[in-house]
C-alpha cells in the first residue's frame, strides 16, 4: 500500500507541475510575479490567457495536490518506525504543508482569474495585487514541506533508515537547490515528484 501512495504522490506533483505551467504559460508569453510592476507587460502576457485555462489548473491542480496528500503522510508514518519522533514532526509538516499549499494553489489562481475577468485594466491590477498580498502568507506552506524534506533527509544521511545513505539524493531538498538556480518551470513539484520517484523504486 505504501508504494501505491508514493506512486500517487509522484503523479499528484507532476500534474501539478503542469497545472503550475497552464497558469504561468500563454500564446502571449510567460507570467512572472515581477510583471505585476508593468502594468503593459501585464496585459500583454494575460491577453491570450483563456479563463477556462485558468480554471481547469486551479481545479485540477488542487486535486493533484491532494492526492499528493497520502504519499506524505504515509512517508511519515514509515519514517516512524525508525523515529517516532521524527515521524510525527514529519505528519505535522506534512499536514500543514498540505493545506496551506491547496489554499495558495487556490488563491493564485483566483488572482488570474479575476484579473482576466475584471479586463486587465489597472484598476484590476491594483485590485489582484491587493489581494494577493493579503493572502500570500499561505505560501508558508514551504516551511512544512522544508521541515519534512531535512529531516527525511538527515535521516537517510545518517544511517537511521534501511535505505542506504546515497538515497537521500531523492529529495526534494537537494533536488531543489540543483533546480533553483535554473529557468526550469514547476521546480518544486518536480523536486517533489522525483523524491516520490525514488521512493516508489526504493522501498
Amino acid at each position: 500500500m505504501l508504494k501505491v501512495f508514493m506512486i500517487l504522490a509522484c503523479l499528484g506533483h507532476i500534474v501539478c507541475g503542469i497545472t503550475d505551467c497552464m497558469m504561468a504559460y500563454s500564446k502571449s508569453g510567460r507570467f512572472d510575479f515581477t510583471d505585476a510592476k508593468d502594468p503593459e507587460k501585464m496585459r500583454s502576457v494575460f491577453s491570450e490567457m483563456p479563463l477556462l485555462q485558468i480554471e481547469m489548473a486551479t481545479l485540477v491542480g488542487i486535486f493533484a495536490l491532494f492526492a499528493a496528500a497520502p504519499g506524505y503522510l504515509s512517508l511519515s508514518m514509515w519514517i516512524a518506525e525508525y523515529s517516532k519522533v521524527s515521524g510525527n514532526i514529519c505528519f505535522i509538516a506534512s499536514l500543514f504543508f498540505v493545506v496551506l499549499i491547496v489554499t495558495h494553489h487556490g488563491f493564485c489562481g483566483a488572482v488570474e482569474w479575476f484579473y482576466i475577468r475584471l479586463g486587465r485594466t489597472d484598476e484590476a491590477l491594483s485590485a489582484i495585487m491587493e489581494y494577493f498580498k493579503k493572502t500570500v502568507i499561505t505560501s508558508i506552506a514551504y516551511a512544512g514541506l522544508l521541515v519534512f524534506s531535512l529531516i527525511f533527509f538527515v535521516l537517510v544521511v545518517s544511517g537511521k533508515t534501511d535505505l542506504p545513505w546515497w538515497a537521500a539524493v531523492f529529495n526534494t531538498f537537494p533536488i531543489f537547490l540543483v533546480l533553483a538556480p535554473t529557468k526550469v518551470p514547476a521546480k518544486g513539484n518536480i523536486a517533489n515528484a522525483l523524491m516520490f520517484l525514488g521512493m516508489i523504486i526504493l522501498l
